[in-house]
């Protein structure tokens, strides 16, 4: 026993200490040897390899293990045919082609490898000197893929689970262009494929099996995920929480499922596997590849241990010297046959762009409306006119109706102008009122239809439309009940993160929804995604507020919009304005007479009408003059200038906010709150608004309570715009 301990100190020690020359050849000629494949091809495996511990080692952070072990797939998946890789089509001189095979790192942990790959590519963005920055603020090798920071990535990763289902999102938008602008004569103006790494943490989260149930009920047959089958998670091994059949389970999805054993020591089946992938055309593609993390680290390998931290130096020196072709006295380095080899790769990628754009010529000459149509898409640009059928409402003629029946005439009122626009509900359609009328449903062997059917997957529909806006071309809605956002709301995160203008249409917005009760009825939801930055959240009163909604949602690219809709009719609002909506918050109702007014009512959707009640009442019955402004979007009205906002809300003047919500976000507009400061009750609407205080009587009351309260104090009203606003953020303003 003394012995063995010794014999495994001894051989601790060896692995630690800086390797002799002799045991450098040994270990590199004993790689080699078992290499089935050339040597340039191990020789470029083993540099993707070393250069994804060298940037975990030089930012002293990071995640070096997935790298190291994914490094044949990324290999093969950046090799053309030509040199039997998987012959993916993308171009570091234009990054954004459309027709580009798109890539998603869904384990985005593993960044390292991605930058790396980029680099070797040719990719700007991540040029050497930003591998040498990885992890630092201002690079462009952030700590987790974003999208708005590196040129060859597609979608903000990390979460895991999200990369995967937004490429289900990319995999059906490509599906449903190609349906919609390919012709016999071109059937290829838009055929790209969309692959995946992910990880076993990816497989893990919930939203995966929601994105991919999908994606197999869809026949997405240009979609091809690589699992990388590691075994290990943070806290050890797999075993000790995943010990499901994968490859079971998506066959069930009704994926292919492809099982590959090994690519340490070749690549030869994992080559079969993607062309095996690649003819497969009614159904997505799942390769199950066994890998071990951290490959080459001489004490790390295989381990936790090489997750999610540096190797060290001396370990990394050691790996170099056993990994054929590598240099332990060198860091950041590509050998030039490497760097000559991922050239060549990256001009085949060139060609293949350049032979497109030229057969994107003809086709504008020979179906010149369609091309046109397809330019304006994957421009963002919206058709001249995309608003004149929207509907204005006519006070004292139209009739009272839900706000979720105006969000359904909006919508279609605009979709006909909008044929990117494409989405659906989950499972909610007649609730959410989202139907396009018309409208086909996009299934597997309907592929030009809009109408997606989500499903009961809210995380899911919610990522999956991420992955549609990302592809280009496509400008994606999806609806559910507002509190099911709280599903939802990691995949809505990145929307917002990510710049990607998705519009969420959310119904029974409040306690208003009634007899489903406290378990349906959201409190703290419209604050939460207020919270939320680059996310505009409108509550509209009436129709012309829903009109400004959808105007807003179209006209933000670069930001999701979430529509709150209510379930029961609201008042019919005699002054309502959509130009005036558009600006975030104005006045509905103004004060009678002359000079300030006596106390201002600020509120949204549903509870501007009692407001306006409350403010008729405290005139005739108190002669307070009230002002009422409804306020359907914090955010937009936030962006206007100081000078209309005070105009709008003078701040000196007792005012009192009214929303069936959560009242935590209303303190910056309003001197006292009527919200929602507990969990709702079920039972009939009327009744509960009315319990809970957001009936017209109440409101006036409180209004007449807070107007005294000020009075007692000898009319010192503290004035809420009188306090500074501080930028704290050092950075550039083009970040984040």
């Amino acid at each position: 026993m003394v012995y063995a301990v010794k014999a495994t100190q001894e051989k601790k020690k060896m692995a630690t200490e800086p390797p002799t020359k002799c045991s450098r050849t040994d270990h590199q000629s004993a790689q080699l040897a078992s290499y089935k494949g050339s040597p340039l091809e191990l020789k470029c495996v083993n540099t993707i390899r070393t250069l994804a511990a060298d940037m975990v080692q030089k930012a002293n952070s990071g995640h070096p293990g997935a790298p190291m072990g994914c490094a044949p797939m990324a290999h093969l998946l950046w090799s053309a045919t030509s040199a039997s890789g998987a012959g993916r089509n993308h171009s570091a001189a234009s990054p954004n082609w459309w027709n580009r095979d798109r890539f998603v790192l869904s384990n985005g942990h593993a960044c390292a490898l991605q930058y790396v790959m980029l680099h070797l590519s040719g990719y700007e963005d991540s040029n050497m000197d930003q591998l040498k920055a990885f992890r630092q603020i201002g690079s462009a090798t952030p700590g987790h893929p974003e999208n708005f920071c590196t040129s060859g990535v597609e979608v903000c990763t990390g979460p895991l689970g999200q990369g995967i289902s937004n490429a289900v999102g990319m995999a059906i938008a490509a599906k449903h262009l190609g349906a919609t602008y390919n012709t016999p004569d071109f059937p290829d103006i838009i055929s790209s494929k969309t692959y995946v790494i992910c990880g076993d943490g990816c497989l893990q989260e919930g939203i995966s099996s929601e994105a991919s149930s999908l994606a197999g009920h869809l026949g997405l047959g240009d979609l091809i995920v690589l699992y990388d089958d590691n075994h290990i998670t943070i806290d050890g091994s797999t075993d000790l929480a995943f010990t499901e059949d994968v490859n079971m389970r998506y066959e069930a999805y009704g994926w292919q499922v492809i099982t590959v054993d090994d690519v340490a020591n070749g690549l030869d089946d994992l080559r079969a596997a993607i062309e095996e992938a690649k003819k497969v055309t009614d159904k997505p593609t799942l390769i199950k590849i066994r890998t071990e993390i951290g490959f080459g680290s001489p004490n790390k390998q295989g381990s936790a241990a090489s997750h999610g931290a540096p190797l060290g130096l001396t370990e990394i020196e050691t790996m170099k010297s056993r990994l054929y072709g590598m240099d332990h006295e060198k860091s950041f380095f590509v050998d030039e046959d490497v760097a000559a080899f991922y050239k060549e790769q990256a001009q085949e990628g060139d060609k293949a762009r350049v032979t497109w754009e030229a057969n994107f010529a003809k086709y504008k000459k020979a179906h010149p409306d369609k091309a046109s149509e397809v330019e304006r898409r994957f421009k963002n640009e919206l058709v001249e006119g995309v608003f004149d059928d929207l509907s204005t409402f006519v006070y004292g003629k139209d009739k009272a109706n839900s706000t979720r029946k105006f969000s359904e005439a909006c919508l279609n009122a605009v979709a006909p102008h909008v044929p990117e626009l494409m989405g659906g509900s989950a499972d909610l359609t007649g609730s959410n009122c989202s139907n396009i009328k018309g409208a086909g449903d996009f299934q597997k062997d309907t592929p030009k239809g809009i109408m997606v059917r989500f499903g009961v997957r809210e995380h899911a529909m919610a990522a999956i439309c991420n992955g549609m806006f990302a592809y280009g071309g496509i400008r994606p809605f999806c609806a559910t009940f507002l509190q099911f956002a709280g599903y939802a709301l990691g995949a809505m995160r990145c929307s917002a993160l990510s710049k990607f203008g998705v519009i969420y249409i959310m119904t029974h917005d409040s306690i208003g929804l009634g007899e489903d009760g406290p378990t349906h009825q959201p409190i703290e939801m419209l604050e939460s995604l207020r919270a939320m930055p680059n996310m505009n959240v409108v509550r509209a009163a009436d129709l012309n507020e829903m009109a400004a909604a959808y105007q807003i949602a179209l006209n933000c690219v670069n930001t999701p919009t979430v529509i709150c809709c209510t379930r029961a009719a609201v008042s019919p609002l005699e002054h309502s304005s959509r130009d005036k909506a558009m600006k975030g918050g104005y006045t509905v109702i103004q004060e009678e007479g002359e000079g300030a007014p006596d106390l201002v009512f600020v509120a949204s959707g549903s509870e501007v009408g009692p407001c306006v009640d409350a403010a008729k009442a405290l005139l005739s019955e108190h002669s307070i003059r009230s002002r009422v402004v409804s306020m359907p979007c914090q955010e937009i009205f936030l962006e206007q200038s100081k000078e209309y906002q005070h105009s709008i809300l003078p701040g000196n003047v007792p005012t009192l906010s009214v929303e069936a919500s959560s009242e935590h976000g209303w303190h910056r507009f309003s001197h006292a709150q009527i919200g929602m400061t507990r969990f709702g009750m079920s039972g009939p609407l009327e009744q509960l608004l009315d319990i809970f205080g957001f009936g017209a009587e109440n409101v006036a009351s409180k209004g007449k309570q807070l107007v005294e309260f000020y009075k007692n104090l000898d009319g010192n009203v503290p004035d809420l715009n009188a306090r500074p606003t501080f930028i704290n953020f050092k950075g550039s303003s083009t970040g984040h």
